[in-house]
């Protein structure tokens, strides 16, 4: 099913108003209904409704501002601009504290119409999209809630995360840093049978190396001078549920052998003791280096590495799907949002399209902070990188293009109809470019 055009809903009890509003309207290309009385457009508005109002303020019956507040009781994000006489200025500035979104003096220009209107059915847009985007990720499954992305490569990962959770078997992700692959492990653990146990993450990088031992495998009291008292280890704190062991390459050699008898027997000794503990946990272990050249260095145990790696996932950094990063930032900046308690914010169709075309080494997390940045009012550079700025200005043109066709694409779900007509294309044009940068629909179709 097609989604509704966007309409410009016009009320004004003047005729030739109407008229003039309909024809400067339509020659730019905007789908209007004009309507003599503000009841008969009422009906029209309802919180999914993808237009805008414009509404004259003196009328017969019932004026501009009480059509204003009924259709901003219908929905408080609503656009609405008002038109104005030469003596209500007073009341359209008030009006615009009371939620209108813009208001026009007459006579105004048609340019100032259609500017006003552009801009209010760019923020309806934003606001309707934000609002599927918001719902879509309460339907959405434990993977698929915090590894977002309509990419071949996260579909691809979502898939494999979900098929390796129903099994128990010790997972090793790989990925550059900020990709996320905390966020993937935690991802696993909720979709798995053990997603009631506990979650243990476990940062080797930032363990003591005096205490790795008693803080992994426990210890008995006195085992130590300082020990006075016995402890279990994190291992066994994890019992039933998900390990997780963040840089695992920062392990000493020793310690790695101690974590492969582990892995291999489900078993911990603390120290101090000579009685093994059972383990029932999963082992999800996570490196930004490279294991096996660690390995054949003999800086990693090649027998921990074949061990850990039964399944190894790897996470793919921003620049090979940058069709997902408008969709994922409008997410960050949401869950900003609620973090800080701050208004939603809107993003405009520029800004997401500079996101998708900016380079962003640190990855998500990286993309995190600009979202944060965003959302706290702070200026949010949006620059060329210095590989950017040598290229060309026919290819800076190109990637250009290519970067808003496929973030236009991923907002709209792979929907083709409402792609050309959001970018102001012919359907031809759009398939010419679609092919022109390697673009395919079905990248961003929407998963059932």
């Amino acid at each position: 099913m097609s989604a509704a055009p966007e309409t410009i809903l016009f009320v004004d009890d003047e005729e030739p108003l109407r008229h003039a509003a309909a024809q400067t309207l339509q020659l730019a290309e905007f789908d209007v209904a004009c309507f003599a009385e503000a009841e008969a457009a009422l009906p029209r508005i309802a919180r999914d409704f993808p237009g805008i109002l414009v509404t004259d303020i003196r009328m017969p019956g019932m004026d501009g501002t009480t059509l204003m507040a009924r259709a901003l009781e219908i929905d408080p994000e609503f656009p609405v601009i008002l038109v104005t006489g030469h003596g209500d200025v007073d009341l359209a500035v008030q009006s615009m504290r009371d939620g209108a979104y813009d208001f026009l003096e007459k006579p105004y220009a048609p340019s100032r119409l259609v500017a006003s209107v552009r801009r209010a059915l760019d923020k309806r847009r934003l606001t309707l999209d934000n609002r599927q985007l918001r719902a879509a990720m309460g339907r959405r499954d434990p993977v698929e809630a915090r590894l977002t992305g309509r990419s071949a490569v996260m579909v691809a990962l979502r898939q494999q995360l979900r098929a390796v959770a129903g099994t128990d078997a010790d997972v090793l992700i790989v990925g550059d840093t900020g990709t996320g692959k905390e966020v993937a492990a935690r991802a696993l653990h909720r979709a798995s049978t053990r997603s009631t146990g506990p979650f243990q993450h476990i940062n080797c990088a930032a363990l003591p190396a005096d205490l790795i031992e008693s803080e992994l495998f426990g210890h008995e009291a006195g085992a130590y001078p300082g020990a006075m008292r016995a402890r279990f280890g994190k291992f066994e704190a994890a019992r039933g549920g998900t390990v997780f062991l963040d840089e695992i390459d920062s392990l000493p050699l020793p310690l790695q052998a101690k974590l492969l008898h582990a892995i291999q027997n489900r078993t911990v000794t603390r120290l101090g003791s000579n009685d093994p503990v059972h383990l029932d946990i999963r082992f999800v272990a996570a490196s930004k280096k490279d294991l096996e050249a660690e390995a054949a260095a003999e800086r990693f145990r090649a027998d921990l590495l074949y061990r850990l790696n039964v399944v190894t996932v790897g996470l793919p950094p921003l620049a090979e799907r940058r069709e997902d990063i408008p969709l994922l930032f409008a997410q960050l900046a949401t869950e900003a949002a609620a973090r800080y308690k701050q208004p939603a914010p809107e993003i405009s169709g520029a800004i997401l399209t500079a996101l998708a075309a900016r380079d962003w080494p640190g990855n998500v997390r990286e993309l995190r902070n600009a979202a944060d940045r965003y959302v706290l009012g702070l200026d949010l550079a949006l620059t060329n990188t210095a590989e950017g700025a040598s290229m060309g200005l026919a290819e800076r043109m190109a990637a250009h293009e290519k970067a808003l066709i496929a973030a236009s694409l991923a907002a709209h779900g792979g929907r083709l109809k409402d792609t050309y007509a959001a970018l102001n294309l012919s359907r031809k044009a759009l398939y010419e470019k679609m092919q022109k940068h390697g673009l395919s629909r079905d990248t961003f179709a929407e998963e059932d």
